[in-house]
């Protein structure tokens, strides 16, 4: 049975539960099948943040591994001031934006896309079935997958990663008011392309 401990982060004064703090510890002391096991527990979702970053299997692949390996090199150096999920999703955050960088990702040209704007609640269905959710599901997914690479990655970072704009223009090199004008158009764009795929 795995520990789980309750832990105190003096710097944003929250306590956090971090249940994988004895395998974290036991990676520390090289022990392989600690790694296996976190690795079990946490590459299925960190395969997912790199495929809404890269959108390439292969490369969501590369980027996963290259993570891990720099993460149990580096684990000396985790402190525990967060979960090793959040720490280990900054590595592979940073892994795999840097991979777009090395393909040159650019960013959409914004005075490119004009007219209405759109919110996502114009097409949230009346029924809320698990079977209407999974469709739901299924199209956003595949419409995050035509967005223009940058559109895409500022999307991904705000909605699922859980940046600001702030930290997004830190990551990618841009401004916070580009970060928002490619949030507030890649919405748009991903509703339009939505849109078309209920008709």
């Amino acid at each position: 049975m795995f520990e789980t401990i309750k832990q105190h982060n003096p710097l944003t004064n929250t306590v956090f539960i971090n249940k994988h703090a004895d395998l974290v510890e036991q990676c520390k002391r090289g022990e392989s099948k600690a790694q296996y096991e976190l690795y079990k527990h946490y590459s299925k979702a960190m395969f997912n943040v790199c495929m809404r970053i890269l959108n390439h299997v292969g490369e969501a692949e590369d980027v996963l591994q290259d993570s891990f390996i720099d993460a149990f090199a580096k684990i000396g150096d985790f402190r525990q001031q967060a979960t090793f999920g959040v720490w280990l999703k900054q590595i592979v955050v940073n892994k795999a934006i840097n991979h777009l960088r090395s393909r040159k990702v650019e960013l959409v040209n914004i005075d490119s896309f004009g007219g209405e704007e759109y919110d996502i609640a114009d097409y949230a269905e009346d029924s809320y079935s698990e079977e209407n959710t999974k469709l739901e599901v299924e199209r956003l997914r595949r419409a995050m997958e035509q967005l223009p690479e940058g559109f895409r990655v500022v999307l991904s970072l705000y909605l699922f990663e859980g940046y600001d704009h702030e930290e997004i223009g830190n990551i990618l090199g841009i401004s916070e008011t580009t970060s928002r004008t490619q949030y507030m158009r890649a919405k748009k764009r991903l509703l339009e392309i939505v849109n078309r795929q209920m008709f």
